[in-house]
């Protein structure tokens, strides 16, 4: 995107191509760190990104770009994207994987071949002929591996080393000492029954299987930015404007500030404005996760991508385009992607120093065989650095961990847990405080009728009755609530022959020759409907985190109904549980204070942040951070996408959007908080397991 002015730098992201390896993303980072005027650098390797903060009078953007390109590298200027970047070297990856498995499989299948265990195995005999494993090997290695050259080459140039670096140099060692072999065989008189020991196999399958690897992590790549392709797609695609007195539909883009936006019944807002006229409804669970709309009037502030309900409104826009809630929130997710974790920038700094450590010894152990151990046999000593160059290239650091994680992260999914690396098995061991979204996490996520208390001389089936079918005709949620609460009752629905909806106020209907109102004390009061002696009860039934509504049946007060979003009915124990295994439970929502408190009782969390932005539970994660502690946060919905991507551990609860999915390190499939828990007591094992069998 553009770059953005800070209180003291500027922004800027770039797109970078080329890079191989983490040694790749480290070493642009320090060259990008070293220009004057850059005050920090990030690079992702995962996202393929740099965050650079500068001081506009010292550097410049495309200075930036050229000291990248110095370093072999390309690095485009981002700009505002309207969807998720894709892969496009994706299928010739592919391409390339099935042409050398192809050309590696007769060469496996004689190597095999040579092993004692498989002397039933038929081996045709041209493949032992190492004419015929030189024409299968040299393609492989010059035409498919030819990437690692050339990215080995660029490292090299600019001083420095990756990972392509060592494969280039084991597979070239392994590759061109069995060319010489062929060449020794060859000038002996090319008996292939006894035939020299090659090894063409080895560095075509060490190219088949890094190929393979890297198109695993191309597939991950495109996945990080599934987050942010589903954040883009809730945007309004247009907008109806008024121009000089005409509606006209133009893209959302073109929305400018001072614009006045018309948003008819069940449309997305285009963008962030205040409500110049009409009144509705805003669903507005993307950013806030609650379930209950939000009632607009006249000065009443609305947001981008939520959706309007029953009534039309005129809107000016006040934010457009990056300024949005919605773009906001994409900013936060993008930027905790970016961001780096320190023991990455431990493993950054390894990856670093990795290779030319591994090519030193292999130079040490080449001398010491040549020298000391087999004197003067080039041979045994060649091997000897090929088997220390082809053993690292993998980076094999042992069996105890992969394993362990391997059957932890069964563990879980047999549990419905679904890890997205063993990276976030181990780090989740380490989490002590839980952040939990309230609505869809701790409570089922939608309203229920959860109290009816009933006036003197009302006949409660009727009230019943009339009320079920007037609320019957409303898309209110807190109507449908009461409706599928009255008829689980076994009551039945009469036809209504009216029926109004008061945005902000409430319904009247007439049903059975009978008004109905139902609502808020001002609509009561409106019509001349007092009931002050059940004002305390309605005021209590609101503290409790209800809402509570008055009914009026032929102008009379009727009666009193409230609805609310219970809580699940494993929250209580999964509470109890973490708070056993020593771990600090904080519940954070968009909803209001007393409803946040009254829900936090009955689930038994102490701990509650209300009134919080998806923007504002990222800050509240990094603040816990900052006082040292390792936060996993738990959510369902997009508004929980932003701190779920800047936790230690995001957990997103399995029922919620794709956007909490992509944004999370773990999928919690049961749909409970009683998952939680159970990740953090198999995190736990498992870590104790490698430690065991490490040491």
């Amino acid at each position: 995107m553009p770059p953005k002015q800070s209180s003291e730098h500027n922004q800027a992201t770039f797109d970078i191509t080329g890079m191989t390896c983490a040694a790749c993303a480290n070493r642009i980072e320090k060259g990008l760190n070293r220009l004057p005027g850059v005050a920090s650098a990030t690079v992702n390797f995962a996202m393929e990104t740099a965050r650079v903060e500068y001081a506009g009078n010292e550097v410049t953007v495309e200075a930036m770009q050229r000291k990248v390109e110095q370093l072999g590298y390309a690095a485009a200027e981002r700009v505002e994207r309207t969807d998720a970047a894709d892969h496009p070297e994706r299928r010739g990856q592919i391409r390339k994987l099935i042409l050398s498995a192809l050309l590696s499989l007769p060469l496996i299948w004689s190597m095999v071949g040579h092993f004692s265990f498989t002397s039933w195995l038929y081996v045709p005999e041209l493949f032992m002929n190492p004419w015929f494993q030189l024409i299968l090997a040299t393609p492989v290695q010059f035409y498919i591996g030819r990437s690692f050259y050339v990215s080995a080459y660029k490292a090299l140039r600019n001083g420095g080393a990756n990972m392509d670096v060592l494969i280039a140099l084991g597979t070239s060692a392994a590759y061109f000492y069995s060319l010489y072999a062929t060449g020794k065989w060859a000038a002996d008189g090319s008996s292939v029954h006894h035939g020299p020991e090659l090894y063409f196999e080895t560095s075509s399958i060490l190219i088949t299987l890094v190929l393979l690897g890297k198109l695993f992590e191309t597939l991950a790549k495109g996945r990080t930015s599934e987050a942010i392709k589903s954040l883009m797609g809730l945007r309004a695609k247009t907008a109806t404007v008024v121009r000089d007195g005409q509606e006209m539909i133009v893209p959302f883009e073109q929305v400018i500030k001072g614009d006045l936006v018309v948003i008819r019944p069940g449309e997305k807002i285009p963008v962030d404005g205040i409500v110049i006229e009409g009144a509705s409804a805003v669903d507005e669970a993307m950013l806030t996760g609650e379930s209950l709309p939000v009632e607009k009037n006249r000065g009443d502030s609305v947001i981008g991508a939520t959706i309007n309900g029953n009534g039309m409104l005129k809107v000016q826009a006040t934010k457009v385009g990056a300024e949005t809630a919605l773009a906001q929130i994409i900013r936060v997710v993008e930027e905790a992607q970016g961001s780096k974790a320190q023991i990455q920038r431990v493993a950054d700094v390894i990856s670093g120093i990795f290779v030319p450590i591994v090519t030193g010894i292999a130079i040490i152990a080449f001398l010491v065989w040549l020298i000391f151990i087999k004197p003067g046999d080039i041979t045994a000593a060649l091997e000897t650095a090929i088997a220390i160059l082809v053993i690292a290239c993998p980076c094999a650091l042992g069996l105890a961990t992969p394993t362990s994680i391997m059957a932890g992260s069964g563990r879980a999914a047999e549990l419905g847990i679904l890890f997205k690396g063993g990276e976030h098995l181990e780090q989740t061991h380490k989490v002590n405080v839980v952040m939990v979204d309230k609505t869809g996490t701790v409570t089922n996520g939608k309203p229920s009728l959860t109290d009816l208390v009933v006036a003197k001389g009302m006949a409660e089936e009727e009230f019943l009755r009339l009320v079920g079918s007037a609320e019957q005709l409303s898309e209110h949620p807190l109507a449908v609530a009461i409706a599928d609460g009255i008829r689980e009752r076994g009551i039945s629905f009469a036809a209504a022959e009216s029926f109004e909806a008061l945005p902000g106020f409430g319904i009247q209907a007439v049903v059975e020759g009978k008004s109905v109102r139902i609502g808020t004390r001002r609509l009561m009061e409106e019509n001349g409907i007092y009931a002050e002696e059940v004002y305390p009860l309605m005021a209590a039934l609101e503290e409790a985190g209800k809402t509570a509504m008055l009914v009026a049946i032929n102008g009379q007060y009727a009666g009193i109904l409230a609805a609310a979003d219970t809580i699940k009915d494993s929250s209580l124990s999964a509470v109890l549980r973490l708070k056993e295994l020593g771990i600090k439970v904080i519940m954070v929502t968009g909803d209001n204070e007393r409803t946040a408190l009254a829900i936090a009782r009955q689930a038994g969390i102490e701990h509650v942040l209300a009134e919080v932005l998806p923007e504002g539970k990222a800050a509240e994660v990094k603040k816990l951070q900052q006082q040292g502690h390792i936060v996993a946060m738990v959510g369902d919905g997009i508004n929980d996408a932003p701190a779920l991507a800047t936790a230690n551990i995001g957990m997103a609860i399995g029922t919620g959007t794709d956007v909490a999915m992509e944004a999370a390190d773990v999928t919690l499939m049961r749909g409970d908080l009683e998952s939680i828990p159970d990740a953090i007591y198999i995190s736990r094992m498992t870590m104790r397991n490698i430690k065991q069998n490490l040491f």
